[in-house]
Formats: C-alpha cells, structure tokens, sequence
C-alpha cells in the first residue's frame, strides 16, 4: 500500500500503457533500431523507464490527444461547413459523367469535408502527443551531454587534485559521487558508477566500463575508457588525469570559439530578421497610399510579427548560448550543523535558534531579538537586500507602477479610448508602456548591474590570488597561514574576505564551513567549484600547493574563455544596438519626410477641387496620425526586444537585457517626442 501511495498517479500510467502495449506490439518491431534507439536515450537522460513501456505510453498520450483533437476537429468543421459559415462551392471543379454521380458529390461533399477536418486535427494531435513524448528522452539526453561537456575540464581538475592529494582510485570515484551540488550531471554519472558497486555487487572496472557506453557525452566516455585503461594496466592515475585535464581546457576553449562563430552568424541574420517588418512596413504604407492595403495588415505586422520574430530569434540564440551550469552553492551539509542551520537565514528563518525554539522560553526570546535585528537591518540598509535580491525589487516596483497607471487612467490623464492614444499617440504610449518600463525595470536594471558587478569582484582577482596561496603553502605555511598571508599582502574584496575566513577560523570555525559560508554568500559556479576542490584537498593534508595550482589553472582557463566571450559577444551587441538605430532613424525620416509630405500634397490636391486627381489618389483617405502611433510602436517594441536579445548574448541572462530594454526605448521616446 505504501508503494502505490508514494508513487502517486504512477500506476494509472502504467494502466495505460499496459493497456496500450498490444498496439505497440503491432506497430514496432521490439528488437528494432528505433526501439533500440529510444531504450539508449532513455539510459542517457536517466529515465526509468523500458522502451517498450515509454513508447507504449507516448501511444496512449498520443491517441487521447488525437482523439481529442479529433472531436474538436469535427466541430468546428461542422460549425464551418454545415451551418453556412463557409460557403462549399466547386471544390475541383472537373465534370461529371452522369447525374449519379453529381448526386454522390452534392450529398457527400460537406459530411467528407467534415470528416477531413476532423482527421487533419486528430492527425496533428497523435502527432503532437505521441512526437512529444518521444522527444523528451532526446531533449533530456542532448541536455545532460552539454552540461557533462561544460563541466568536464573542471570536474578532471577536481579529481586530479584529489588524485595528487594522496586519494585512491576508489576514494576519487566516491568524491566525485558526492560532489553533484558542484559538478552536477558528470556527479550523477559517477554515482552511477558508485551505487553498481555498492548495491549490485558489480566491481568497479565493470561499472566504469558499462558507464561509458550510456553516457550521453562522448568526451566522457571516452575519458572513462582510457581510464579504465589505466586502471587494467595499473599506470600513474596523477599524470593521466593531468593530461586529460589540459587537453579537455584546449577542448573548452575551442568549443567556446565555435560558439562565438555561431553567435557571430546569428548576429548577420539579426540584422536582416529586424529589417523585414520594416521593409513589410514600408510596403504597406504605400499600398494604403494606393487604396490597396488594409490596416489589419500593419496592424499584424506592429504587434505581431515584430514581437515573433524577436521571441523567435531569442529562442534561436538560446540553443547555442547557454548559461553556465550550477547554481553556485554548496551542499550546506559539507560545512557542518551550524551551516546547515544558517543555510535558509533570511527574515522568514533566523539561523541557527530555528532549532532550539520550543525546547527553553530563552530561544523564543532570542528568536524574536534576532527577527526585530534582522527587519532592522533590513530597514537602515534596503539597498543592501536589493543588491544581494534584485528580483525582490519587483515586489514593489510592479505594484506601483500598476497604482502609477491606474491613477493616470481614472483621473483622465491617460487616454481611455483608442482614438484618443491614437490622437496623441507619444503621451499614450508613454504613460502605458515608458512608465511601467521606467518603475519597474530600471530600478531592477540598476540592482541587478550593482549585483554582478559586486560578485564580479570576487572573481576579478581570483586566479592571482590562487597563485599566491600556492606559492604562500609551498613555502611550509599552513593553507589558514597561507590565507592570512595573502589577506595581509593583498587588496580587494577577495583579500577582505580571506580575513573573515581566517578570523572565523581563529573563533573556532573549522576552515571547510568558512569556506563554505564564503562560497554562498556569492554563490558563483565557477567560485563554487574552485572552493569544493580546495577544502577537498585540505581535508587530507594542509600542504596543498599543487591542488593550488591546479585551481589556478582551471580559474585562469575560465578567464580567458570569459574573456574572449566579451570580447567577440561585444561585437553582437553593437551589430544589434545599430541596426536597431537604423530602423530607428528609417521610422522617423519615414514619418517627417514621406508621411507628413504626402498627406499634405493629398491636402492641397483635395482643397483644390479634384484639379490634382492624381495626387489626391494617391495620399487620400490616409490616416497619416494612426500610422504615427504604429511607426513608434514599433519602434518601441523593437527597443525592447532588441534590449533583452543584446543581454542575452552578451551575458547569457535575460535580465543583463533589462539595462538595454530601458536605454533604448529612451531613445525612441526623445526621438518621436521632438519630430
């Protein structure tokens, strides 16, 4: 009883492929490539599922939704054809030999119509079921085998350092298990690893062998073979993984290249992509002029295929830019129960007398102290929250600007009809679109930037000083002395807060939960990642001056790939803000030099009784202020996508967007203000 409550809807899936597995017998052939296919892509994404139940189920999903869709399909071709919605006319019009078989045609044509409808939906609905659930193990597979290869290079330089610190082949496959808050799925691959020896009485050569042919990444199984190769023929462990290690940092820093030429192509089809609805726009405009356009075309185009394609081409670039993997914590369990405790601290969990409170009236009492310090903190110092918390900026900043807005419009300030934004198009948009941008997004753009910016000095000077605590231990220092030293000698946050790891210490700390704590204050990959090898190392010994170095090399690697990605991505960036600025000043010479002149010379043509009847053709019925209101609607949709595009390139965050999203539509707003 408790299985089947733990597992929830669990068994009526399996109900429903079970009862389904008759018709996947029929279709597929159980030892096919397909099948085959899917049962490898399943092992890769760590689904837990057979092949024959998952396809047995996607056939279940596949024909509901089909089935479904089926019925709606009916309907609305009974709606259409049926009830005269559509007028069914000659549909081929070739001839018929006989009255009969005109009959045949007049009495089936619409019910055949109907039932045409209804296959083409339930066609596209097994389709989209059955299609979707097959594509998830492929999705999750080609997911996991991009993490495992961003994560490789640093997950080597972790068990090499183990390796140099004196660990055993076993011991680093066991770190490397339990380090998934850090390494994630190359983590979950070695659990793998670990859990066959240990629950299914396998060794380990075999684990590891088995493990590098279901593993979604190729460079991983291929570093597991050759491992395995070393471990057969009983070689030095250090000077494998050494090599390994530096050949999989060449690997990284060519992979990012291929990436950055991508982007670089994808930045030249920016700028024909944005072109289009501005060419489309122009077209249109002098095809209204001519009488043979509509307005729902321009309307289409403004608010509707601007704002696809920018999404499209944001989801186009999401495929091959992606952020770096991890969250940047550390397992809190790693620093010890003090840690664990203060993990969640905020105003809603105080630390540490969370657990005591209940046992003695003197914890309820320091409870609700430290609740008043912790909101009194918060009061003298917001900023301070809001720079460690941008997003929580939102919890004020939208209610406002909704207050703001709604204000304008109850006390007339803003239009209320669409003729009125139409008759002043630049305040109207202003106070629906500019003042919500401005209330909400810039105070987040602003504590967002103070937010990187902050924890970028972390890493600034982070491989100099990885270098000088190698140097310091290799001296006969401590790795606590040597934290010292490099405090004393240094400057910066980084050396500030090598002082508070060591004082932390001096008051009784052990240094692996000052470590920790440091690393979650920041809470970056790539910093998380540097601390776990580092109070990994000093578990075993305090002289750990090749691990060190070892971190320096993998933080320096990890500089030149950023560096090189700002560098090349700054060029996207202003390839996107100058053809962003070229629409821009299109849009308005369009409006001052082509609109404006034109519907005066229909003007003149009019108010001279028909004398200039070409004219007149030409510019007449033209509604020169509605088209003004959409030139800079547009204008102002574009700003804004362009603004999020040009962050995520550049940082691979969409909120790195939030500053351009704000910038730019500024100029738009000055721009159509003055003409």
């Amino acid at each position: 009883m408790s299985h089947g409550g733990a597992t929830g809807t669990r068994p009526s899936a399996d109900s429903l492929a079970d009862a389904f597995y008759p018709l996947f017998a029929y279709l597929f052939d159980a030892d096919g490539d397909f099948v085959a296919d899917i049962e490898t892509k399943l092992a890769e994404a760590r689904m837990p599922n057979t092949a024959e139940l998952y396809l047995s189920r996607a056939l279940a999903v596949g024909v509901l939704a089909g089935g479904l869709l089926w019925l709606v399909g009916t309907v609305v071709g009974y709606v259409l054809f049926v009830t005269g919605v559509i007028e069914v006319g000659i549909l081929i019009g070739v001839p018929v030999p006989n009255d009969f078989v005109a009959w045949l045609i007049l009495t089936f044509k619409i019910p055949s119509l109907v039932a045409v409808s209804g296959l083409v939906f339930g066609a596209i609905g097994f389709g989209a079921g059955f299609g979707g659930m097959v594509s998830i193990p492929y999705m999750r597979s080609s997911s996991r085998e991009r993490e495992i290869n961003m994560l490789l290079p640093d997950a080597i330089s972790f068990m090499y350092a183990l390796s140099i610190g004196g660990l055993n082949q076993l011991e680093i496959l066991e770190a490397m298990a339990k380090a998934d808050d850090t390494y994630g799925e190359v983590s979950r691959e070695f659990q793998s690893i670990v859990q066959e020896t240990e629950y299914f009485d396998t060794d380990y050569r075999t684990a590891i062998r088995k493990r590098s042919l279901e593993t979604p990444s190729d460079d991983l199984g291929q570093f597991l073979t050759d491992m395995l190769s070393i471990v057969n023929s009983g070689g030095n462990m250090s000077d494998f993984l050494d090599d390994k290690k530096d050949k999989h940092m060449r690997t990284a820093k060519q992979q990012q290249k291929l990436t950055l030429e991508t982007l670089e192509l994808f930045g030249e089809m920016y700028m024909t992509l944005s072109l289009f609805p501005l060419l489309l726009i122009i077209i249109l405009v002098i095809m209204s002029m001519l009488g043979q356009a509509k307005e729902e075309m321009l309307y289409a185009t403004v608010y509707g295929l601007i704002p696809l394609t920018g999404v499209g081409f944001l989801v186009l670039v999401s495929t091959v830019k992606q952020d770096e993997p991890g969250n940047g914590f550390l397992d809190p369990d790693d620093g010890g129960e003090r840690v664990v405790a203060d993990s969640g601290r905020g105003l809603l969990h105080l630390g540490l007398v969370e657990k005591y409170v209940g046992e003695f009236s003197v914890f309820d009492r320091i409870k609700s102290r430290e609740g008043t310090h912790e909101t009194v903190a918060l009061l003298k110092a917001p900023h301070v929250f809001f720079r460690d918390n941008p997003l929580f900026i939102l919890g004020l900043t939208v209610p406002a600007s909704l207050v703001l807005v709604g204000s304008a419009v109850w006390t007339g300030a803003a239009p209320r009809t669409f003729d009125g934004m139409v008759s002043n198009p630049v305040w109207g948009t202003f106070i629906y679109v500019y003042v919500p941008i401005y209330v909400t997004l810039l105070p987040l753009a602003i504590f967002h930037e103070w937010n990187v910016r902050s924890r970028r000095t972390i890493t600034n000077k982070l491989s100099d000083n990885l270098r000088k605590l190698s140097s310091a231990n290799d001296t006969g220092l401590t790795l606590l002395e040597s934290i010292r030293t490099v405090a004393d000698t240094s400057s910066g946050k980084l050396a500030d807060e090598f002082d508070v790891i060591h004082a932390k210490v001096e008051y009784g700390m052990s240094l692996k939960a000052a470590l920790v704590e440091f690393n979650n204050r920041y809470h970056i990959p790539r910093l998380a990642r540097t601390v776990k090898l580092v109070s990994k190392a000093q578990e075993a010994s305090s002289q750990i001056s090749a691990v060190l170095s070892t971190a320096a090399q993998a933080s320096e690697n990890q500089d030149d790939i950023a560096r090189e990605r700002r560098s090349r991505s700054r060029m996207q960036v202003v390839i996107i803000v100058m053809t962003y600025f070229t629409l821009l000043a299109v849009m308005a010479i369009l409006k001052v030099r082509f609109l404006d002149v034109m519907a005066g010379l229909a003007s003149q043509a009019s108010g001279g009784g028909g004398g200039g009847g070409g004219p007149a053709q030409f510019g007449g019925g033209v509604d020169t202020t509605l088209l003004g209101m959409l030139f800079f609607h547009a204008v102002t949709l574009q700003a804004i996508l362009s603004g999020f595009i040009a962050g995520y390139i550049r940082d691979a965050s969409l909120l790195a967007g939030v500053k351009f999203a704000v910038a730019l539509p500024t100029v738009a707003l000055i721009t159509f203000a003055f003409i």
